[in-house]
C-alpha cells in the first residue's frame, strides 16, 4: 500500500490563507469532538500545528516531542506561541503557561498529530492552512471577551470613554476587517442620545447597516438634523452631508479626536466647512454625563452605568456579536 507524499507547507503561503472547505470541516469536528475551547488547549494547538508545519506531514509522533523524563512537551510554553501569534500581527498574550506544565498536553499534541497524519492520508493536509485555522480560532477567543469598563475614581470621564476605545483600537489591529471602534462609538453615541432625549425615539441600527436600504440620511436622524458618527470622515462621509443640505437637513459629524482636522479639510474642500459641525466624540458623550450628573462627583458612575446599560441593550438588541458588549469592572 502506498504512503501519502509527504506534505509541506510552501514558504510562499501567506499567514491567515482560509484553508479548504473539507479541511476546515475536519479541524472543526476534530476541536469540537475533543471540547477543545480553552485558551491554554487553542495554544497547543497551534504549537503543534507549527511542529507539523516545520518538519511536514506524516509527522513522526513517536520522536521529538517530548523533554527528558517523557513529562512535558518540548519548546512548548507563552514565548514559543506568542512567537507564532507575533507572525500573524497578535500581540495580545493567549495564555501564560500555554499548557507546557500539564501533563494533558503531551496527549493531546500526540492526539492531534495523530490526526493530522490521518487527513494527510485522506490528501486534505495543509500545514500552512492547518496553522492559520488555530490562530483563527485564538481570534475569536479573544474577540468573544467584552470589553471592560475601567471606572476610576481620580481619572476623568473622557479618561473612561478613550479608554474603552482604545480597548477597541487594540482589537480592532489584532483582528483585520472587524471595525470595533466604529461599532462601540456607534452604539456608545446611540446610548448617549437615549439618555439625554428620553421622550424622543431614538432608531438605532446595527453598525453594518448602511444608511440609504432604511431611508436615513446619516447614522442618527433627530429632528432635521442628521448625524453621523464616524471614525473615518473622508469624502464620502462629507458628501453625505453635502446631500442632508440640499434636501434641507443639518449634518453634524461625530469622530474621534485625531479625526477632526481631516473632516474639517474635507469639507473645505467640497465647500461645505461653514455650514457643517465637526465634534469630538469623547467630549460629545462626556458632557451630557456630567449635566446628567448635575456634576456631582458622587453621580459620576452612577451616570457612567448608565450609559454602558443603555449599551448593552443597544448591542443585543442590533448587533450578532457578543464580543462589543462593555461589563461593569
Amino acid at each position: 500500500m502506498s504512503k501519502a507524499p509527504r506534505s509541506q507547507s510552501s514558504t510562499q503561503m501567506p499567514p491567515g490563507i482560509a484553508p479548504m472547505p473539507a479541511l476546515a470541516e475536519a479541524l472543526a469536528q476534530y476541536k469540537k469532538s475533543q471540547a477543545i475551547s480553552g485558551k491554554g488547549q487553542i495554544a497547543t494547538m497551534i504549537f503543534a500545528s507549527r511542529l507539523a508545519r516545520r518538519a511536514g506531514l506524516p509527522f513522526d509522533v513517536a520522536a521529538g516531542i517530548t523533554t527528558e523524563g517523557e513529562g512535558q512537551v518540548k519548546g512548548l510554553g507563552r514565548g514559543a506561541v506568542q512567537a507564532i501569534l507575533r507572525d500573524y500581527g497578535i500581540t495580545r498574550v493567549l495564555a501564560e503557561e500555554a499548557g507546557r506544565t500539564s501533563r494533558g498536553s503531551l496527549g493531546s499534541i500526540r492526539s492531534y498529530l495523530n490526526f493530522l497524519n490521518d487527513i494527510h492520508a485522506q490528501g486534505l493536509a495543509d500545514t500552512a492552512c492547518i496553522e492559520a485555522w488555530w490562530v483563527e480560532q485564538a481570534k475569536q477567543f479573544f474577540n468573544a471577551k467584552p470589553f471592560s469598563l475601567r471606572f476610576e475614581e481620580g481619572k476623568s470621564l473622557r479618561f473612561v470613554i478613550r479608554d474603552l476605545l482604545e480597548q477597541a483600537r487594540k482589537r480592532q489591529q489584532e483582528s483585520a476587517g472587524t471595525m470595533f471602534v466604529g461599532a462601540m462609538l456607534q452604539h456608545l453615541i446611540g446610548a448617549k442620545l437615549s439618555l439625554v432625549m428620553p421622550d424622543v425615539t431614538i432608531q438605532h441600527h446595527g453598525f453594518s447597516v448602511a444608511d440609504a436600504p432604511g431611508g436615513r440620511s446619516g447614522d442618527f436622524d433627530i429632528g432635521n438634523t442628521s448625524l453621523h458618527v464616524t471614525t473615518t470622515p473622508g469624502e464620502a462621509v462629507i458628501r453625505k452631508c453635502e446631500a442632508n443640505l440640499a434636501a434641507g437637513r443639518r449634518p453634524i459629524i461625530i469622530t474621534v479626536h485625531n479625526m477632526l482636522p481631516a473632516a474639517d479639510a474635507f469639507a473645505e474642500a467640497i465647500g461645505i466647512s461653514e455650514q457643517l459641525d465637526v465634534l469630538d466624540a469623547e467630549q460629545f458623550i462626556v458632557a451630557n454625563l456630567h449635566e446628567l450628573g448635575g456634576f456631582e462627583s458622587a453621580q459620576r458612575r452612577v451616570t457612567v452605568e448608565a450609559l454602558i446599560d443603555r449599551y448593552k441593550g443597544i448591542v443585543d438588541a442590533q448587533e450578532t456579536d457578543p464580543s462589543l458588549r462593555i461589563t461593569k469592572g
